[in-house]
């Protein structure tokens, strides 16, 4: 297959090189030279014109958008185009709804993985656009990842990759947290890691317990009551005055226990605190039980 590929960096490099290995016949275009690939676009609208499939892996947004401006009204009707960037939802829609009047498909693609994903072929890649495209080439985007998934219509792809590594940033606070708390009160930090890894929490991944509360909104009987949360988050906090730890995040997390106790949820699962968030985002996240079948092995 033909495929234009704009944008060689760190991720960039190593799947087109891995397209490349898969057989099909690149031509690339990126602000400096790469060496590996025989075919050179002198500019983005070349690199899309010349190709059947076009991948793009740029920095964000603005960049997209730039190489957008120069893809229009080049790039052949029938082709495919997926952004393999983090890129915003707002201007992937834009995007997609410009290119859908030259009957082009455009897809959010963004990838999870990192560089060394990147050149192992180990990466996700949440795709968001139109599902027989999606279907028609997933072959081809498992010559760059092995687990591609479609998400759902244009810009779910990038939803879900915002949301992937906010949570990701997020738990990375709240383990920096943990770990100046436990090893400032006097355990050692392999030790604490090992302990961490022994607890409930510790055994799961991070979101494997995702469906047995929160996505159907189980909450009672309890497995672990509000009350039993407050009193040991009480704990751990006053231990961290203790040993003058901040606790920005965990006192968050308390607060959220509070509020639980304030609405006469003692005893209810100490997951019902989600149902917080729900409130104030004007959202139901809740799932039937049995689509829940499955999900996680």
């Amino acid at each position: 297959m033909r495929i234009g590929f704009i944008g060689l960096g760190a991720m960039g490099g190593p799947m087109a090189a891995n397209l490349q290995r898969a057989g099909h016949e690149l031509i690339v275009n990126d602000l400096r030279k790469v060496e590996g690939f025989p075919r050179w676009a002198q500019s983005a609208a070349e690199a899309a014109a010349a190709c059947e499939v076009l991948f793009t892996s740029l920095p964000g947004p603005a960049e997209v958008e730039a190489t957008a401006g120069s893809v229009y009204g080049a790039i052949s009707r029938g082709a495919a185009w997926f952004d393999l960037s983090t890129n915003s939802p707002e201007v992937v829609r834009t995007i997609h709804a410009e290119l859908a009047k030259s009957d082009v498909h455009f897809l959010d693609a963004p990838v999870s993985g990192g560089p060394k994903g990147a050149q192992s072929g180990k990466l996700a890649i949440w795709v968001g656009g139109n599902a027989d495209a999606y279907k028609k080439h997933e072959s081809l985007l498992r010559q760059i990842g092995d687990q591609p998934l479609y998400v759902g219509p244009i810009g779910a792809g990038s939803v879900a990759k915002l949301a992937h590594n906010c949570a990701s940033f997020s738990v990375q606070a709240v383990l920096a947290e943990i770990f100046t708390l436990g090893v400032k009160a006097g355990v050692e930090p392999v030790a604490l890691l090992k302990a961490l890894r022994q607890g409930a929490t510790g055994r799961k991944r991070t979101f494997d317990r995702l469906p047995e509360h929160f996505l159907p909104g189980k909450y009672d009987p309890a497995d672990f009551t509000v009350r039993l949360a407050h009193k040991d988050v009480t704990l751990a906090l006053q231990m961290a005055r203790d040993f003058g730890v901040p606790m920005r995040i965990g006192e968050i997390a308390f607060g959220e226990l509070v509020a639980c106790i304030e609405r006469g949820w003692g005893e209810r699962d100490c997951r019902v605190a989600m149902t917080l968030q729900e409130e104030r985002a004007g959202v139901s996240v809740r799932v039937p039980a049995e689509k829940l079948q499955g999900i996680v092995d």
